[in-house]
């Protein structure tokens, strides 16, 4: 069985372990026997390493890579459709479509030209988040292996109603949404938004799009403070990096700690702030798993361990599973997942899955 440790004191630190492990063979229960010219590259396309919860999952497509001695590609799309599509097909033809592909599309609509590239090339996908609802990996036997996702309506709202309580049940609040088109903001504000039907005490403020990113976030932190002072009871963010952009924004007016904010991803910088008690709540999806086995899973599929058309629906349309942090469990999660030394096992493909996507 092939483990991955995570070192104690952080994620980042992850990568030094890497170097010991680049010669380990792809054999026995990892697949059939891999020779060197027959080992796929593997492929995550992601939107930024400046981004920390796409720079750990980065860091799982890396360990997996070096567990099974093979060739690691990584490309960002910064943002730009255009780009990631072009980028994917390049690298197809690079590799003659002996590649394993994880992709998180920029868009949903990306989703589809990518998988149309991959099937056409011959390569294995697997797609998270982001895929309009009317495309579905068994349409694309055996190429197209599965896809997955979080419960974005659920836990939107489960971090809305834990700011709503924060705050006391009544009051203004203000949001930060994620880029308009993307199917991770969109479930996620659908969360909020029901949330808040059933909270009438609570008022939405304002709702702005910050694109997922950080300086945006505190960009538009800032004006809302301007704008709506002491108004302000609480900041709900659709993702962990806006959130600590609207912290860094309250920090330049001294005012973090005093108005509660909740994120979503389970960055290791937002659960620090969650223990410090300048956040109240991050939900964590394990982006590092999402990079391994986003991997892992299409891999196994194209070594002939599994028929990805012989698999229940279950597994090719899937959320994954997911903790909500909070400060009550902030020190023992921290304690689990970051300071401890947890083990992934890259054969363990549907360990996490928590259910069927629910189709629209």
């Amino acid at each position: 069985m092939t483990l991955w440790r995570q070192v104690p004191g952080g994620l980042i630190r992850r990568r030094t372990l890497l170097q010991g492990m680049a010669g380990l063979a792809a054999v026995g229960a990892m697949g059939r026997p891999a020779r060197a010219q027959d080992m796929p590259t593997l492929v995550n396309s992601i939107r930024s390493l400046s981004n920390p919860y796409h720079a750990t999952w980065n860091q799982g497509g890396e360990a997996f890579a070096a567990a099974i001695g093979a060739p690691y590609v990584t490309l960002v799309t910064e943002g730009d459709s255009e780009k990631g599509i072009a980028d994917i097909r390049a690298i197809l033809q690079k590799t003659g479509g002996n590649a394993v592909i994880n992709v998180d599309p920029n868009d949903a609509p990306d989703a589809r030209p990518i998988v149309e590239a991959c099937v056409q090339a011959g390569a294995h996908v697997l797609t998270q988040w982001n895929k309009p609802a009317d495309l579905h990996p068994w349409d694309f036997n055996p190429n197209y292996v599965s896809h997955v996702s979080f419960d974005g309506v659920e836990y939107g709202g489960r971090t809305a109603q834990v700011l709503i309580d924060a705050i006391g049940g009544s009051g203004g609040i203000v949001a930060l949404g994620g880029i308009l088109s993307n199917t991770a903001a969109i479930d996620r504000r659908t969360g909020l938004e029901a949330t808040l039907a059933a909270n009438p005490n609570v008022e939405l403020l304002d709702f702005q799009v910050a694109d997922w990113q950080s300086g945006k976030a505190f960009d538009t932190t800032s004006a809302w403070l301007t704008r709506f002072g002491p108004d302000i009871k609480g900041i709900w963010a659709a993702n962990d990096d806006m959130a600590i952009g609207a912290l860094e924004a309250l920090r330049a007016e001294g005012l973090q700690g005093q108005i509660p904010i909740t994120g979503i991803d389970g960055i290791q910088t937002a659960v620090e702030a969650v223990r410090a008690g300048e956040m109240t709540a991050t939900v964590f999806w394990d982006p590092f798993w999402q990079g391994a086995m986003g991997l892992s899973i299409p891999y196994h599929a194209r070594t002939g361990t599994f028929d990805p058309a012989a698999e229940p629906p279950e597994h090719r349309e899937f959320y994954g599973s997911a903790t909500v942090v909070t400060t009550e469990n902030a020190e023992s999660f921290y304690a689990e997942h970051i300071a401890a030394t947890p083990q992934l096992d890259f054969e363990d493909l549907w360990g996490r899955v928590s259910g069927q996507i629910r189709q629209s």
